[in-house]
């Protein structure tokens, strides 16, 4: 099957007839089930998207197709999909049916999207490396030995091995822009509330955004087009009109550029890492922008603000999933406390166990001032900063990740370690702006990096429109 870089190179061969929507999907089906090693996906959708498939190509001939029109796309198994199985990669929904359509994927068959399968995570989207799962670890179609990332993992594997054409998953602190980073390709985190939350299994409800996984910024400002804006279901979501994104990719003036230097001269910063950050720079100020060192202070404090506040909401979050109401029961429970206590104990995995125990802690009578409250200040400093870097600056740049995609098992025994891979990405959902990673970087052993761009809340337009240029003047040049 010929390969397409963009849904518009896709839609073209479409329209003409060189291919159909149908043939399309076929391909996938048989692509995915060629690569069940990588551990993608915990289930693919034959019935629905080949229904789908044959839908689109009828619209198609009859000229009244959607702008999605034959968009291969995954989603990350804690967005539901009515009538289809979302577990959140955890043993406690095992065998669970959503029995309604989150907004976005509602919004995106509405478009004639085809929706292939549920991509693996981390349980509950509770990691780094896609190890938390239930269903094991997603590998790395790059090196096999290695993570994929997480908690988006999965989806972001699917499309680095083109199980799909993009992919949807979710950030709460990082959980798509690493994956991205690792998996060597685009990955955005919307502006906190431009992206309806409606049907997404909640981890930290102020901290949650759905965003897009993809080979290109055309597509994922695309799909932004579709699935932002409000929503009468997320009382969270802004009100604003959602822009033309892919329409407005081209950049005005010379944009300023701002970058912190606690996030160039981190000691933990691979150096491969740090030199391509600084080749970068070096590359945007030839080319004539302003881009200017600033001290941030709070670097050190992301981290440990990032989790007391989401653990404390997890361990809310999650209280619904007690054996009674759906989901996983214990065979051994015998009466009321024994079902809550069993049912969670089995249904539970490590991980999010750990992190209940954790937003219990800070959350529990004497602990509240000294932990909770203390992080709602520092997360407020944090946006302030952030806010205030914005009032001057279009963009900050900065490492996606401190490195490259490390071996599974290499860090999973060392839960502040994995904890730390978050260092670089939770600045933006603690301030509630948008970043992207951007496939720049490439060490000396072929794996990929990302370099990641932050702006200001709802400036997803010119995050785009920056992306596109940054790809086309300073990506790496392939042999």
């Amino acid at each position: 099957m010929k390969e397409y870089t963009n849904l518009f190179q896709l839609q073209e061969s479409l329209k003409s007839g060189e291919s159909n929507c149908q043939e399309q999907v076929d391909t996938y089906i048989n692509r995915i089930q060629d690569k069940q090693h990588l551990n993608a996906f915990l289930e693919v959708f034959e019935e629905s998207a080949r229904a789908k498939a044959k839908e689109v190509d009828q619209k198609i001939q009859e000229k009244r197709e959607g702008k999605l029109a034959g968009l291969i796309v995954a989603i990350k198994d804690n967005i539901c999909y009515q009538g289809h199985s979302v577990s959140a990669s955890s043993k406690i929904l095992q065998g669970f049916e959503s029995l309604f359509s989150s907004t976005v994927v509602e919004r995106l068959l509405q478009e004639d999207a085809i929706i292939i399968g549920r991509t693996n995570c981390d349980e509950f989207a509770m990691g780094s490396s896609n190890e938390s799962s239930y269903y094991g670890p997603v590998k790395n179609p790059l090196d096999l030995e290695r993570v994929s990332g997480g908690s988006s993992g999965g989806s972001a594997a699917a499309v680095a091995a083109d199980l799909c054409m993009l992919a949807l998953g979710s950030d709460t602190g990082g959980s798509i822009r690493q994956p991205a980073s690792f998996c060597g390709i685009y990955g955005l985190k919307p502006t906190y509330g431009r992206v309806s939350r409606h049907g997404l299994l909640a981890f930290a409800s102020s901290f949650d955004q759905i965003g897009p996984l993809a080979k290109s910024v055309e597509d994922i400002a695309l799909v932004m087009e579709v699935i932002a804006g409000k929503d009468e279901y997320d009382s969270t979501l802004s009100q604003r009109e959602v822009p033309m994104y892919s329409k407005r990719l081209q950049v005005e003036g010379k944009p300023k550029i701002a970058y912190l230097d606690c996030y160039i001269e981190h000691e933990g910063i691979d150096d491969e890492v740090r030199s391509r950050t600084v080749e970068v720079i070096n590359q945007l100020k030839e080319q004539g922008h302003q881009v200017d060192k600033l001290s941030f202070d709070y670097l050190d404090e992301l981290v440990p603000t990032y989790y007391v506040l989401t653990t404390a909401e997890a361990s809310s979050n999650l209280a619904r999933y007690d054996g009674i109401h759906f989901g996983y029961r214990s065979d051994q429970a015998s009466d009321l406390e024994s079902t809550y206590v069993k049912s969670r104990t089995e249904g539970f995995g490590k991980e999010v166990k750990r992190r209940i125990m954790l937003g219990t802690y800070v959350l529990s009578s004497g602990y509240y001032d000294a932990y909770y409250s203390k992080a709602q200040k520092v997360r407020q400093l944090v946006k302030q900063k952030t806010d205030e870097v914005f009032k001057e600056y279009d963009f900050i740049i900065s490492p996606t990740s401190p490195h490259v995609a490390f071996k599974i098992g290499a860090q999973s025994e060392d839960q502040i370690k994995m904890y730390l891979e978050d260092i670089f990405t939770a600045q933006a959902p603690l301030s509630g702006v948008p970043a992207i990673s951007l496939p720049l970087g490439e060490n000396s052993n072929g794996l990929p990096f990302g370099i990641q761009l932050m702006s200001s809340a709802f400036s997803e337009e010119k995050l785009f429109a920056f992306s596109a240029y940054l790809m086309n003047s300073l990506a790496l040049k392939k042999d």
